[in-house]
């Protein structure tokens, strides 16, 4: 087929790559433009474009893309076949959905038309599921409320971090869009409709989403560490100050099920915190604000801690 590619992010770059490996033909790669990183602020080229000047694509890197007649006029010259979207992070216009024959077709990291929104995958472990997995569906102009064309499932294991996940559900996901593609070119794929009533949203993450409230139970609280790998982690606050937490275990009860949320329990250069329902999470590995990550043993031999103390007060 003749394909246009739009994705921006490293979980993009399979479904690119295996489309080039099946043989077709892929027109144009939209991307977003480079964007500063890091401290230092330098400019740094999205994956997708990284992936797509090394077989020799042609790339272009809009801005905007909804009144946007330079790219309007490139699509309607190349008239493709299908649009393939792989987390590109741009709403789709009208225009560009009606352009291709086979429609623009989308990889979404859950199985819809649960955890609709902007991070599926996320969400999706941060509320303790099980099993998530991978749709393609043709986009409409609603949030991820197209038609499903397939769908297949991935088993969450409990140790399982969202950087765990994203590579192989980009890998499992891409050969689930290569189906979708010889099964509509062959016409023995049948879209069907979602059930809006089964629907669920999974919002764009923000730094307070990471912000670790004690009165959660002790999985619930090792749950969203899970799913928010690696931003915006688990933290809290200690004397005012921000305490990151790069790993964290629900434990057996420490000192008694009647500890407020938040109190701390030091043993031997253990740190326990109390959390809801009588549960007990232990900081394994923290980071100070300002300082270096750390062993929770390391922590308190720099910052002697009795136990009592309560994390998350200013």
């Amino acid at each position: 087929m003749k394909l246009v590619f739009c994705g921006t992010p490293a979980f993009a770059v399979p479904t690119l790559k295996l489309a080039l490996r099946a043989g077709h033909d892929i027109a144009l790669v939209v991307t977003q433009p480079d964007r500063p990183v890091g401290r230092g602020q330098q400019m740094t080229a999205p994956p997708v474009k990284t992936a797509a000047l090394e077989t020799g694509l042609p790339v272009i890197q809009p801005e905007k893309i909804r009144n946007n007649p330079e790219l309007r006029a490139e699509l309607e010259s190349i008239q493709p076949d299908a649009i393939l979207v792989v987390a590109y992070g741009r709403i789709i216009p009208p225009w560009m959905l009606s352009l291709p024959q086979l429609g623009n077709l989308n990889l979404h990291g859950s199985l819809l038309p649960k955890y609709r929104g902007a991070a599926p995958i996320q969400w999706a472990m941060a509320n303790g599921e099980h099993t998530t997995g991978a749709t393609t569906m043709r986009l409409d102009e609603g949030l991820d409320t197209g038609d499903i064309l397939l769908q297949r499932a991935f088993p969450l294991a409990p140790h399982m971090l969202a950087t765990d996940v994203f590579p192989l559900l980009a890998e499992m996901g891409a050969d689930l869009m290569m189906q979708t593609l010889v099964e509509l070119e062959a016409g023995t794929l049948t879209p069907r409709k979602q059930d809006d009533s089964l629907a669920s949203h999974a919002p764009i993450l923000t730094r307070e989403d990471g912000r670790m409230d004690f009165f959660r139970p002790a999985m619930t609280i090792y749950n969203r560490w899970r799913g928010f790998q690696p931003w915006p982690g688990a933290w809290t606050l200690l004397h005012g100050k921000k305490l990151s937490v790069h790993r964290l275990l629900p434990t057996e009860v420490i000192g008694g099920r009647d500890r407020l949320p938040g109190e701390v329990h030091v043993a031997e250069g253990t740190l326990f915190v109390a959390c809801g329902e009588g549960t007990w999470v232990e900081l394994v590995e923290v980071q100070p604000e300002g300082k270096r990550r750390m062993t929770a043993g390391e922590f308190l031999r720099g910052h002697p801690l009795q136990s009592g103390v309560h994390l998350g007060e200013a």
